[in-house]
C-alpha cells in the first residue's frame, strides 16, 4: 500500500526519533534492569513520580508501572519459557502501557517505538513494520515478522505455539490469529499449533485464523471471516466457516 509522504512537525522529527534510540539503548544496556528503564519510562509518559505520603491508590497507581509488579495472561499458561519471558515481559508491559498513554496515539511516535520493541521481543522482526495501537501477543517470542508487515488497530496474535507472517503481510482491525486449541470434551486439554501466514496475504476486518491453519502465498480472507482450515495459494476465502469465494486475477 502507498503511503503519501508529508512531514511531520520539527520538533517531533527530531525528538521522537533521540527518544526511541535512548530508550532501545536503555532496554540494551545489560548494567541496566529492564523493570527498572520500563518503570522509570512510564512514570515519565505519564508525568506521574510518587509524592511522599501518597494515598494507597496512588501507589497501587505507580506499582503497576513496574512490570515487576504486574500480571499478564500468559503467564498462567503451563507452556510458558521462564527465562524467555523474563527478557520481553517489561517490553509487553511497556508495549500496552505506553499503547494507554496519549503518546500512545500518535501514528508517527508510535509505530517507530512499537518496530523498535518489537525487534526486542519477537523471534524475528523484519523491516519496515508499521504495528498499531492496542496490538497483543501472547509470548512473543514465538512470533516471526516478515518485512513490510502492517498490523492494525486492536488485532490479537496468540503465539502460544508458533506463528509465522510473512513479507508484505496486512492484518486489519480487530482480526484474530492463534495458535492454539482446546479440546471439545475437555477445555483444560491444550494443543499448541503452528500458524502461518503467506507473503502478500491480507486478513481484513474481525476475521479468525485458528491454529495450525496455513493461509498460502497472496490469499484473502474476507471480513468476519474464520479460517479453519488451509487456504491455497491465491484464493479468497470468507465466511463462517470459511470458504472459496474468489481467485484472485491473473494467477492460476
Amino acid at each position: 500500500m502507498t503511503l503519501r509522504v508529508f512531514r511531520s512537525g520539527e520538533v517531533a522529527e527530531a525528538l521522537f526519533p533521540a527518544f526511541v534510540d535512548e530508550l532501545a539503548a536503555r532496554l540494551d544496556d545489560p548494567a541496566l534492569d529492564r523493570n527498572d528503564v520500563v518503570h522509570e519510562t512510564l512514570r515519565d509518559i505519564y508525568a506521574a513520580p510518587l509524592p511522599d505520603g501518597a494515598s494507597l491508590a496512588r501507589r497501587v497507581t505507580d506499582a503497576n508501572l513496574d512490570p515487576r509488579n504486574a500480571t499478564l495472561e500468559a503467564e498462567y499458561y503451563k507452556e510458558i519459557d521462564p527465562r524467555k519471558w523474563a527478557r520481553v515481559k517489561p517490553l509487553l508491559w511497556f508495549w500496552q502501557m505506553f499503547d494507554h498513554s496519549p503518546a500512545g496515539r500518535n501514528v508517527l511516535l508510535g509505530t517507530r517505538l512499537r518496530a523498535m520493541l518489537a525487534a526486542r521481543v519477537f523471534r524475528r522482526c523484519g523491516r519496515n513494520v508499521r504495528i498499531f495501537h492496542d496490538v497483543e501477543f501472547s509470548f512473543g517470542y514465538n512470533l516471526t515478522v516478515g518485512d513490510d508487515v502492517t498490523i492494525h488497530r486492536n488485532v490479537l496474535i496468540d503465539d502460544r505455539g508458533e506463528v509465522i507472517i510473512g513479507n508484505n503481510v496486512s492484518i486489519s482491525d480487530y482480526a484474530n490469529v492463534y495458535s492454539h486449541a482446546h479440546a471439545v470434551e475437555d477445555s483444560n486439554d491444550v494443543s499448541l499449533g503452528r500458524t502461518v501466514i503467506g507473503d502478500n496475504t491480507r486478513i481484513t476486518y474481525h476475521a479468525t485464523v485458528f491454529s495450525d491453519v496455513k493461509l498460502g502465498h497472496d490469499t484473502m480472507l474476507g471480513s468476519l471471516g474464520v479460517a479453519n482450515k488451509d487456504v491455497p495459494d491465491y484464493e479468497i476465502f470468507g465466511g463462517v466457516p470459511a470458504r472459496k469465494i474468489g481467485q484472485k486475477k491473473n494467477h492460476p
